[in-house]
C-alpha cells in the first residue's frame, strides 16, 4: 500500500435569511424564493492509503462525496456543503510522515490571483 494525498474542494451555500422570508410569504400566501449568498469553497488535503493512483482516485471521490451535508446555522439558515471537484491526487513524496515531511506541492504562476482567492491571505473572515 502506498500513502496518496487528494484534494478536494467542497462549496457551502446558505439561504440567507429564509426563515423570516419563508413566514412573510406563507402570511402573503405566495411561496419563499430565498437568497443565496457567495459560495464559500473549502480545499481539503486528505491522506489515503491504496494499492494504486486509480484506486486512490476512486477513494477520493467516495471521500468528498461522504462529506456532503446539510444543516442550520446559528440564524436558522439552511447551509448545504457538496463535493465539487477532486482536483488532483498525487503520490506523497516523503515515505516517512512525520515533522516536516512534505505532503503535497503546488506549483503555479500567478500570486496575485492566488492571493485573491485566499481569503486568510487577505485577511477576511470566514
Amino acid at each position: 500500500m502506498r500513502t496518496y494525498v487528494a484534494v478536494l474542494v467542497h462549496a457551502a451555500e446558505v439561504e440567507t435569511g429564509a426563515e423570516a422570508e419563508a413566514e412573510t410569504a406563507a402570511e402573503a400566501g405566495a411561496p419563499a424564493a430565498p437568497e443565496r449568498r457567495a459560495p464559500l469553497y473549502r480545499e481539503s488535503f486528505v491522506l489515503l492509503t491504496a494499492r494504486s493512483e486509480d484506486e486512490a482516485r476512486s477513494r477520493a471521490r467516495a471521500h468528498g462525496a461522504s462529506l456532503e451535508t446539510s444543516y442550520r446555522n446559528e440564524r436558522g439558515e439552511p447551509v448545504t456543503w457538496t463535493f465539487r471537484q477532486l482536483v488532483d491526487v498525487a503520490e506523497v513524496p516523503d515515505d516517512r510522515l512525520g515533522d516536516g515531511a512534505e505532503l503535497y506541492t503546488r506549483h503555479f504562476r500567478d500570486f496575485a490571483a492566488y492571493t485573491a482567492f485566499e481569503p486568510l491571505l487577505s485577511g477576511e473572515d470566514l
